[in-house]
Formats: structure tokens, C-alpha cells, sequence
């Protein structure tokens, strides 16, 4: 027959009785009291996080950079619904300035950051390039389109255009 010390046995079955009053006891006590809303008892629901790797609009130095030395703001890059095209889109508010953007000769280029795809303005045989050209006028808002086969840019890349000496850097595809 076993014998347990009397010292030590008491304190091992005081122990075992807390224990398991405790396994019923607990779970009771975590039930909501009759009559409180569900509001008071339920977890508050977590807030909207936001990335902080992608700011959803150009900060306000660079558009004051964008306005100061080359004439334009409203600066947009857009992805198309089939995602073959990638429309660049801007609004001039110095013509001189921004003269750069719709001269013929500049040849316009759209850098995928994630992808290191290099896409162009695409060339029809009976319309030309898919872009405004021309002498530009304030307040008006100007586009150009480049072909993105492949679906190489995705939606909410980073991209940099380029025309001419003119760069945009970081633009996110919306």
C-alpha cells in the first residue's frame, strides 16, 4: 500500500482542488450577464491599416517641385481595365516650363520600378503616337499612353517617366 506523507499530501490535494475549481469556476465567469448588450461584450474591431510603403498621393515638395520647374501638377499614372495600356496623365501650369513634355522629338518612356520593364508610347501607322503633342496651354490636361503588354506594370507599381530631361520618379499605378 502507498503511504503519503501527511505534510505533503495535504498541499498536493489542496493543490489539485484549486486546480479544479478553478476549470470550472473561469469558463463561468467569461459568460456575458443576462441583460448586457452584445456591444459591451464584444472585442472593439481593429482600425484600417494602411501600408506606409505606399502613400496614396504625391507629397506636397514634389508637387511643388513638379509645378516650380517644369510647369505641371495633377501628375497621374492609371492602369487600364484590360492592363495593356498605362495612361499617363498632367495638367500644365507653365507652358514654357512645361514644353519639354510635348515636344515630338523627346521620346517618352514609363519605368517599371518592381518589373525594371522599360514600356514606350505606342506607334499606329495611321494616327501616330498615342500621345498629345503640340503647343500646350495652361490649365489644360495632357496624356500619353504606353503599351503594356504583358502585363508587366501591374496595378499599384511604382514607375518613373521620363521625357526628354523630364523625370518623374515614383509614381504609384492606380
Amino acid at each position: 500500500m502507498m503511504r503519503i506523507h501527511s505534510a505533503s499530501g495535504s498541499k498536493t490535494l489542496q493543490l489539485v482542488v484549486v486546480l479544479a475549481s478553478c476549470m470550472f469556476i473561469l469558463p463561468t465567469m467569461a459568460q456575458p450577464v443576462q441583460g448586457a448588450s452584445a456591444a459591451a461584450v464584444a472585442p472593439p474591431t481593429p482600425a484600417r491599416k494602411t501600408s506606409p510603403y505606399h502613400p496614396p498621393t504625391v507629397p506636397s515638395s514634389a508637387k511643388g517641385y513638379y509645378q516650380s520647374v517644369w510647369g505641371v501638377d495633377n501628375l497621374l499614372v492609371q492602369w487600364t481595365a484590360s492592363g495593356n495600356l498605362i495612361r499617363f496623365s498632367y495638367r500644365v501650369t507653365n507652358p514654357a516650363r512645361a514644353k519639354v513634355l510635348n515636344d515630338k522629338l523627346a521620346t517618352p518612356y514609363l519605368f517599371g520600378q518592381r518589373s525594371h520593364a522599360m514600356l514606350q508610347v505606342p506607334v499606329m501607322e495611321k494616327i501616330g503616337q498615342l500621345r498629345q503633342t503640340g503647343t500646350s496651354e495652361a490649365g489644360k490636361q495632357y496624356w500619353m499612353v504606353f503599351s503594356n503588354k504583358g502585363n508587366l506594370v501591374k496595378f499599384g507599381d511604382r514607375v518613373d517617366v521620363m521625357i526628354g530631361s523630364f523625370h518623374a520618379e515614383g509614381l504609384l499605378v492606380e
